[in-house]
């Protein structure tokens, strides 16, 4: 492992000084291995272990290239790793959130597009006046992800993406439980949805506070 390490950082080292810039082809296996003092092995083992965290892309026959090393791509294997939270962490997750959420919604309030807005609003109607668990949570993630995705900011929108997984099942949890949850939720997104519309980032972070804290506080009354 030490010897692959040593292989993974000179690549790290080659693509963080510009040499490799993204979308960049490596050189040829033996000539990498033989201008970074590698053998042949412990190169490739570098090279898959980078590639399964998108940082190379290995094309069968073709070669292997650095990748766009775009946020989402990158903060995808976060993702893969926060699927193996414990349940005791949940409210970490929520707590995380409830700072992340609000900034991403007060920025969209200015940088959405006019379309945009029209499709977050597309989103809150094709909710069902009466909807299943499954059909709330669903509308909700996409609600969520069209405003982060409209902050602007591809970084904090892939934080929260990253997120996404721990928090929906207590969401699942607080829908099956409590009482009124689905009518709160619609009241909720129809206020920060106004507030996004209307422009005004102070009182759109201050409803996604309120939306994302009142999930937080169910749970922390229910572990």
């Amino acid at each position: 492992m030490a010897v692959t390490d040593a292989a993974i950082d000179k690549i790290k080292g080659m693509i963080v000084s510009g040499e490799l810039g993204p979308g960049a082809r490596l050189p040829k296996e033996a000539d990498l291995a033989e201008r970074l003092g590698l053998s042949r092995n412990s190169l490739r083992e570098a090279v898959r272990a980078l590639a399964l965290i998108n940082v190379l892309d290995v094309r069968q026959g073709d070669g292997t290239y650095v990748t766009s090393l775009e946020p989402h791509l990158l903060l995808d294997a976060l993702s893969f790793v926060v699927d193996f939270h414990r349940d005791d962490t949940v409210l970490e997750f929520f707590q995380v959130r409830r700072i992340l959420e609000p900034a991403a919604t007060g920025m969209a309030a200015l940088a959405m597009t006019d379309g945009q807005v029209e499709d977050l609003r597309s989103i809150l109607d094709a909710l069902p006046d009466d909807p299943s668990i499954e059909q709330l949570v669903a509308n909700d993630l996409e609600f969520h992800q069209l405003i982060a995705k409209g902050s602007g900011n591809t970084v904090l929108c892939s934080l929260i993406e990253s997120l996404s997984g721990p928090t929906t099942r207590a969401r699942v949890w607080r829908g099956l439980t409590q009482e009124g949850a689905t009518v709160k939720t619609r009241e909720q997104h129809a206020a920060i949805y106004e507030a996004i519309a209307g422009r005004q980032p102070d009182v759109a972070r201050a409803w996604a506070t309120v939306h994302v804290a009142g999930v937080e506080e169910w749970l922390r009354r229910a572990l």
